[in-house]
């Protein structure tokens, strides 16, 4: 059984998913008003602005030199490579088949802990994070992600899983200097000089083809605050605390609460097999959480500073 640092981390990194969980249905519901590509930088300007401002209120000194490596990194893979990879990938094929590859998402996270930062985890856990990947794969095959099929599509999907990965375990790791508020602060202010002047452009070039309404704008802002911008405060969190490879399998629900969430806000349908899939993944995720040794030196389980 988990100690009690790992199972509070995993309610914080569960928190976490719960406000992704909510991305989709916000971002089908704003790319009715804007461009694909604004709602990706739209809302990494909204996150940015108001990190600016609790920044500035709590009065936190700029990053040292050393820190600013692994933040430059999470930036490049939370800001732009996940939601603009994706973004590219969905003009080519389905949400659905997109799904079946950012099903492997949580298995890669632990993959690049293992081997980035020696995070010990045992042979039962991979059999249930593999089982869980599995689950999700066919899960994602059941709501028609076998149709869609295209090369480049899926290379892009590999490379956004890739870098929403990865952004993932560095955001987690400079938790260990840094509390996860600051992390994703720093990241999307140091997007700042980036994501305006495109977030600009691309509305002055796609002003004429949208007209959004208030739903629209709201679930735009919801996206800042919430998905790129306050969800991190708990999911880096729990990550430090409970460990990278571990805590990230809590995002194998991420797919079923989008769906609960998509099935109660845009009415769309459950089917039983989505059921028996769901109660798979979730015994799935509840094997890989216990499955975990004692933590040794050199893991990530290293609560953030207050």
């Amino acid at each position: 059984m988990p100690n009690r640092q790992i199972r509070i981390g995993l309610l914080w990194a569960l928190l976490g998913v719960i406000l992704f969980s909510f991305s989709l249905p916000l971002t089908k519901v704003a790319v009715g008003g804007f461009s694909p590509y604004l709602t990706a930088t739209g809302r990494a300007v909204i996150a940015g602005a108001l990190a600016l401002i609790l920044l500035s209120l709590a009065r936190v000194p700029f990053p040292h030199r050393n820190q600013l490596k692994p933040l430059m990194f999470t930036m490049i893979g939370a800001v732009f490579g996940w939601p603009i990879l994706l973004a590219l990938a969905l003009e080519r094929t389905t949400a659905a088949h997109a799904a079946v590859i950012a099903a492997f998402m949580p298995l890669t996270t632990a993959i690049i802990a293992v081997v980035r930062f020696h995070e010990r985890v045992s042979k039962q856990f991979w059999i249930a994070s593999t089982l869980g990947t599995m689950a999700l794969v066919i899960f994602a095959l059941s709501r028609g992600g076998a149709e869609g099929a295209d090369l480049i599509a899926d290379l892009l999907i590999v490379g956004a899983v890739l870098s929403s990965s990865w952004c993932y375990v560095e955001g987690a790791a400079i938790t260990r200097v840094m509390p996860g508020w600051q992390v994703i602060s720093w990241v999307v202010v140091l997007a700042l000089p980036v994501t305006v002047p495109a977030t600009l452009m691309i509305y002055f070039f796609t002003a004429d083809s949208f007209s959004p309404t208030s739903g629209e704008w709201s679930a735009l802002i919801l996206l800042g605050l919430s998905s790129m911008y306050l969800a991190f405060f708990a999911w880096y969190r729990g990550l430090a605390m409970a460990g990278t490879a571990v805590g990230g399998q809590v995002q194998q629900l991420q797919a079923l609460l989008t769906l609960l969430w998509s099935a109660l806000l845009l009415h769309e349908v459950v089917t039983p097999i989505t059921v028996v899939m769901a109660c798979i993944i979730i015994v799935c995720v509840m094997w890989a959480l216990r499955s975990r040794p004692a933590a040794k030196s050199g893991s990530l389980i290293i609560a953030p500073e207050e």
